[in-house]
């Protein structure tokens, strides 16, 4: 169904926020999330600024990756992940940060942690690191679902 006139677009907006509204209803929901948010988020961007405090270390690493200009590659990679954790964490442009976070972990986990590839004395750290990343998308997705709602206990800057 599409909306006919700006009525029903006004009605379906308010049907929406109605429904987003219960998300956080249930009692310690909004400390639970911010919880949520802040375990999930930290880690993303510690493991961003890991980025740029050990940048010739996973320069060198991206290269023998095989990634392209691993120079460019790693800053650029490590702002995304700064940028999404902390966009979760304060709950700043929620839907640009879990979706850049989604994107990184898109392209970073099958190029970074490629374990059927690996020598077989890697296989095994490489599969760990590549079902945590794919993990941590899973999470970056729900966070991706719920970016339209507006978040408790947070900032609320967003597009």
């Amino acid at each position: 169904m599409y909306p006919s006139d700006i009525t029903d677009i006004t009605r379906l907006s308010a049907e929406l926020v109605l429904q987003n509204a219960s998300l956080f209803d249930s009692a310690g929901a909004d400390v639970v999330f911010l919880l949520a948010r802040v375990l999930f988020g930290a880690v993303i961007a510690f493991t961003g600024l890991n980025h740029f405090l050990n940048a010739e270390t996973m320069v060198g690493y991206a290269g023998a990756k095989g990634i392209p200009a691993p120079n460019l590659a790693v800053p650029f990679s490590g702002g995304l992940l700064l940028f999404g954790g902390l966009g979760i964490v304060l709950g700043v442009f929620p839907t640009l940060a879990a979706g850049a976070i989604a994107v990184f972990l898109l392209v970073a986990t099958p190029t970074m942690h490629d374990f059927w590839a690996a020598p077989a004395e890697e296989q095994m750290t490489e599969m760990t690191q590549f079902l945590k990343n794919v993990a941590l998308l899973g999470t970056a997705l729900g966070f991706l679902v719920v970016s339209q709602t507006p978040w408790p206990l947070a900032v609320g800057v967003g597009l």
